[in-house]
């Protein structure tokens, strides 16, 4: 599965190139801007499969780095302060890690 079964390959893209530039990244706008937000919860949970690519159940901080490539081959790395302030957000538990829940939870308040 890749995030164009679950969201328009126009509105990734879109979101895409709002984030190209370092530093500009805004998880709840890429969230409402790829369309992910106006998802169900079953779609959600797919997104997060797609990203969790090591399949542990959660998204580490490694993968954190490289989630806009989840949604586009094309998609650039965070920088690191964009993967940590990404992984503040997300990490309800104190972890280091963003489980299934959180991730709902974070595209929720997007």
């Amino acid at each position: 599965m890749s995030m164009t079964d679950i969201l328009k390959a126009e509105d990734i893209k879109a979101a895409m190139d709002a984030f190209k530039a370092a530093e500009s990244f805004d998880h709840k706008k890429f969230f409402k801007m790829v369309g992910l937000k106006a998802k169900s919860a079953e779609d959600v949970k797919k997104a997060f499969k797609v990203l969790d690519v090591d399949q542990s159940g959660f998204i580490e901080e490694d993968e954190l780095k490289f989630v806009l490539k989840g949604f586009s081959k094309d998609g650039r790395d965070l920088s690191d302060k964009e993967t940590k302030a990404f992984l503040v957000a997300g990490d309800k538990d104190g972890d280091g890690k963003i489980g299934i829940d959180e991730f709902a939870a974070l595209v929720a308040e997007a």
